[in-house]
């Protein structure tokens, strides 16, 4: 800690320094104009005036989480207290760190045993709790990573030069969608080591910047075009009597010109992120280099070197970069040295060292955190309240959980021409479960032109100005003149013909024609040249390959295209109905919803409610039926008829009867089966001593085996029968009287009680 104060101190001292040289640099040219230049005192006063009504906004921030606002009456017991592991290892690291405070006398505390939301002092490796979700999304790191950024919102330290003093668990973490740098990486190491990742937290120190999540400085990855391969086109070897091109008019200094331009364009870009990157360097802040995971092996100290270095090892097994707090027992994480190898040769050696190890081996205690838990709802919503505003450099994204917004809205980027992002030039809108299919935005401010993008599956099968033609086979001409599709592609002008394919052919013919304006810039006409038409013949004819043939089937397709135009232009008519279509859907923007989402599909719910409600009640009315002792006697009766007291007694009586039967019945099938079990081990003993001499090793085993079941049957089948015959006469009392206290025969019964 005393080394950063130097360092910070020693870089306020040079900068103040580099300010006074400046002051001293620009002092003469101000002593000049002191004569020219000077303020009176009404001057003065406007503006103090005018510089005290500026009011400057600080920007809000979320506020943390305490102790305050957190109910740890509602909490398990292993968050309110320790058990006698945890103890013993809060006192192994205590003494760690009164060792490393002795031998580091200058370096920051350590990052130990933080307080908990009930104050109770933690150690840090035992809060992270791994957790495999069921969300196939967050399998990936970096999904799960991005998942973990918009789920909270970020909360700075009140210190950005030490670690805080609480670290809560993730479930706490998750409720309230809020947490610090700590906060988020305990919870993201939980879920990285729950989907298999060897995923460690790492305290130091970073940027200011990347402590608070500010990305005004990064630029925005939704305005980065994927790179394509640019394929480098052949150059045909020149023709011996080909037609030179035309020259190329264009300015050769305006070129070199605007080149100049973008190269100081970007020098000036890094030149400003140079500045950039050195003002971060001054600004460190204290991030999530202590290293600690769920593992035997489970907390790792930096042992030299300034914390934050771009060489940083993290080799783990070295012991003389790091040290490891509790000391495992497997290795699997250590790379072991010739030396080593060389050294576990001796018997006795080996022997030793597993005493050793045995007597100073720690187990882990398990983590004191509950599992870790993201409900549907909460994984649909996402952001805290469904909404997150990021800001990058030059560029805005928002974002909404589906269904927030009535038109399908999920996320809007604006990208800005300055750093203030106060003028926009273009904005893009993502949208989902669009019931006309809407997926995509594209409005350019500048231009003013609006583009929006459909998925398949658009009742008006809305896409480009392009004229596709399709026709059917005409038998009157041969398959490789007639045709069966013609495209005008009238921004390209270019023209493709496909012909119908013969009935022995698997290939039909294409040809498609590059059309050019009939005169060139300076009035020449334009004569048709080979490159003009690229056709594949499947059977090739002398007539087609001459320029005549294909500057007359130019012209004639010149003249269609006209026809095919008028005919567009007719059909605008049809376009003003899909602009007015589209008007109505962006008014009513109805949503689709899917019939498994049972939460929003109403139709759904309600068919579920009630098919719930029915089974319902059929279950009870079932368990009434089961339940009813009566019924069968009463199904006797006519329906609707009043109980006399003669019929209530004769109820009674036949239910009794019934039941008594019934305990014997089941008595005497008990009996049955103990006699019959019985009766076959007398025959099998009996067998056994006739054939006795006669048997084989198998066979007596056999033999054993069936006495020890039959053996084992029987006494429960005895079992049962004795508990039967003690329990029947208390089951008979005991329906007896259920039937002197049923509503239904108590009236009648009364005399008899």
């Amino acid at each position: 800690m005393e080394v950063l104060k130097e360092k910070v101190e020693e870089e306020e001292a040079a900068e103040r320094e580099e300010a006074a040289e400046r002051g001293e640099k620009t002092m003469r040219p101000l002593e000049v104009r002191k004569e020219e230049t000077f303020l009176t005192q009404e001057m003065l006063r406007d503006l103090e005036k005018k510089v005290s009504e500026i009011e400057v906004a600080a920007p809000r921030r979320p506020s943390s989480i305490t102790k305050d606002t957190v109910d740890i009456s509602k909490l398990p017991l292993s968050y309110q207290s320790n058990t006698l592991k945890e103890e013993q290892l809060l006192q192994v690291a205590d003494n760690f760190s009164r060792q490393y405070s002795h031998l580091c006398p200058d370096r920051v505390p350590l990052f130990l045993h933080p307080l908990n939301e009930c104050e109770v002092p933690k150690f840090v490796s035992t809060t992270i709790r791994p957790t495999l979700m069921p969300y196939p999304e967050l399998y990936n790191w970096d999904s799960c990573a991005q998942f973990v950024a918009d789920f909270l919102s970020v909360v700075p330290l009140s210190d950005p030069l030490k670690p805080p003093s609480h670290l809560f668990s993730s479930t706490t973490v998750l409720k309230y969608q809020k947490g610090n740098c700590f906060d988020f990486s305990t919870l993201l190491c939980s879920m990285l080591i729950g989907s298999g990742y060897d995923a460690y937290c790492v305290n130091g120190y970073g940027s200011q910047d990347l402590c608070h999540m500010d990305l005004t400085r990064e630029v925005c990855p939704l305005t980065i075009m994927p790179r394509k391969a640019v394929e480098e086109k052949e150059m045909a070897p020149p023709k011996k009597y080909s037609i030179k091109p035309p020259r190329d008019l264009s300015s050769r200094f305006e070129q070199e010109q605007e080149m100049k331009k973008q190269e100081e364009i970007r020098a000036e870009e890094k030149r400003q992120l140079k500045e950039e990157e050195a003002h971060l360097k001054h600004a460190l802040h204290r991030c999530q280099t202590n290293i600690y995971s769920r593992d035997d092996r489970s907390y790792e100290m930096k042992m030299e070197g300034w914390p934050g270095e771009k060489d940083l090892v993290f080799d783990l097994g070295d012991p003389v970069r790091w040290e490891y707090l509790l000391l495992g027992t497997d290795k699997s994480h250590l790379a072991m040295t010739e030396e080593d190898d060389d050294g576990l040769n001796d018997d006795d050696d080996i022997e030793n060292l597993g005493k050793e190890e045995e007597d100073k081996s720690f187990d882990m205690p398990h983590s004191w955190v509950e599992q870790i838990e993201i409900s549907p709802e909460a994984f649909e919503t996402r952001c805290p309240n469904g909404k997150k505003v990021i800001q990058y450099r030059k560029a805005k994204v928002e974002k909404w959980s589906p269904y927030l917004n009535s038109n399908g809205l999920v996320c809007r980027l604006s990208t800005y021409e300055d750093l203030e992002c106060t003028k926009i030039l273009e904005i893009k809108e993502w949208y989902q479960n669009r019931e006309d299919m809407l997926e995509l935005k594209h409005i350019n401010k500048i231009t003013g032109l609006n583009i929006d993008y459909f998925k398949p599956g658009h009742p008006q099968a809305l896409r480009g100005k392009k004229i596709t033609e399709r026709f059917f086979r005409n038998p009157a001409k041969p398959a490789d003149e007639d045709v069966a599709e013609r495209v005008f592609l009238i921004p390209e002008e270019r023209i493709q013909l496909r012909y119908h394919c013969r009935d022995d052919h698997i290939t039909a013919s294409k040809r498609e024609f590059l059309r050019r304006t009939e005169v060139d810039n300076k009035g020449n006409k334009i004569i048709m040249t080979p490159d003009m038409c690229i056709s594949f013949e499947v059977e090739p004819m002398e007539h087609t390959k001459k320029l005549l043939y294909q500057y007359e089937a130019m012209m004639q397709l010149k003249n269609e295209e006209k026809l095919s135009k008028h005919q567009a232009w007719e059909s605008e008519l049809e376009v003003l109905e899909i602009l007015k279509l589209r008007e109505e859907e962006e008014e009513a923007h109805t949503l689709t919803i899917s019939i498994y989402d049972t939460k929003r599909n109403e139709k759904s719910k309600e068919y579920r409610e009630a098919m719930e409600r029915v089974m319902h009640e059929e279950h009870l009315r079932q368990v009434e039926a089961q339940l009813d002792y009566l019924a069968p006697f009463l199904a006797q009766l006519p329906p609707g008829e009043k109980l006399t007291r003669w019929q209530a007694v004769r109820l009674k009586d036949e239910c009794l009867n019934d039941f008594k039967q019934r305990l014997i019945d089941k008595a005497n099938l008990i009996q049955a089966r103990f006699e019959k079990e019985t009766q076959e081990l007398q025959k099998k003993q009996q067998w056994y001593q006739e054939n006795q001499v006669t048997l084989t090793t198998e066979d007596e085993d056999l033999y054993l085996s069936y006495c020890s079941q039959a053996m084992f049957r029987i006494r429960i089948l005895e079992q049962r029968l004795n508990r039967h015959k003690e329990l029947a006469p208390l089951k008979y009392l005991a329906l007896e009287e259920k039937l002197y206290k049923d509503p239904r025969l108590v009236e009648y019964l009364k005399v008899f009680v």
